[in-house]
């Protein structure tokens, strides 16, 4: 990609990327940045590579990207506050993504709960949040991310649901200049959402979203929720009108199926 100098150069942020590491190749950008934290790495250290022998995403699921056509990386922060605000850092991630990705192709990006960016209804970026605490309090948290940015295929259940920024514009990006808007815009947001604040975060995320009075489905391993979509949780959770009653839901697959 570019070497650390290079990034280092045109990065104005006070937190976000002062400090990476960079790597042609490596399993799981994830993987090496708890390696990195538990080493007392500081707050705003990237880990990016090129290519992911073991990138993973959510519910173990495998992350493909081709060699040099995406942005993956690893973000380590350490907030001050306590675990159960935890599950509104995906809202923080999602937000910096979209409005970097905004700014640079000018489209405009959908949020979907509880950690995916959309263009054009496909999925053109994903989020894999990992947490360590002691007594209630986080140690540190690293933000997995992986932008489909230059990409032209996708194979399997992806072809239909996955998209970059490239096929979505009709012509490539610079990624080093993606990668430096992405860490100026959790750079900006992240002076509130340190101090456990997500106001500004959930206003820009709800902006983005249309899940919200939609009838939906909700996949949990082999477990199918149908309901309305209707709130959030002061955590992050989903709140959906079921047949059943209103329940409440922080982790699982939503479609949306029709609208109200």
């Amino acid at each position: 990609m570019y070497s650390e100098e290079e990034l280092q150069i045109v990065i104005i942020t006070k937190v976000f990327g002062r400090k990476l590491f960079i790597y042609n190749t490596i399993d799981s950008n994830n993987a090496r940045a708890k390696i990195y934290a538990n080493n007392g790495a500081k707050e705003g250290t990237v880990i990016i590579t090129e290519y992911q022998t073991e990138g993973r995403g959510r519910f173990g699921r495998t992350w493909f990207a081709e060699s040099g056509s995406s942005l993956l990386f690893s973000v380590i922060i350490r907030p001050n506050f306590s675990t159960d605000k935890v599950g509104l850092l995906p809202f923080f991630a999602a937000t910096g993504i979209a409005l970097a990705v905004e700014k640079i192709t000018g489209l405009q990006c959908e949020c979907k709960w509880p950690n995916d960016v959309l263009l054009n209804r496909k999925k053109c970026c994903g989020i894999l949040m990992e947490s360590t605490s002691q007594q209630n309090k986080l140690d540190y948290v690293v933000i997995g991310i992986g932008l489909n940015v230059n990409q032209k295929n996708f194979f399997g259940d992806l072809e239909d649901k996955a998209t970059s920024l490239s096929n979505e514009c009709g012509k490539e990006f610079d990624r080093r200049d993606m990668f430096c808007q992405i860490m100026s815009s959790l750079d900006s947001l992240y002076t509130d959402v340190s101090r456990g604040d997500f106001d500004a975060v959930l206003a820009e995320w709800k902006a983005r979203t249309t899940i919200f009075g939609k009838q939906i489905t909700l996949t949990q391993a082999a477990k199918v929720i149908n309901g309305v979509a209707i709130a959030f949780t002061d955590d992050g959770g989903l709140v959906v009108e079921t047949k059943i009653g209103t329940q409440v839901f922080h982790a699982g697959d939503v479609t949306i199926t029709k609208l109200q």
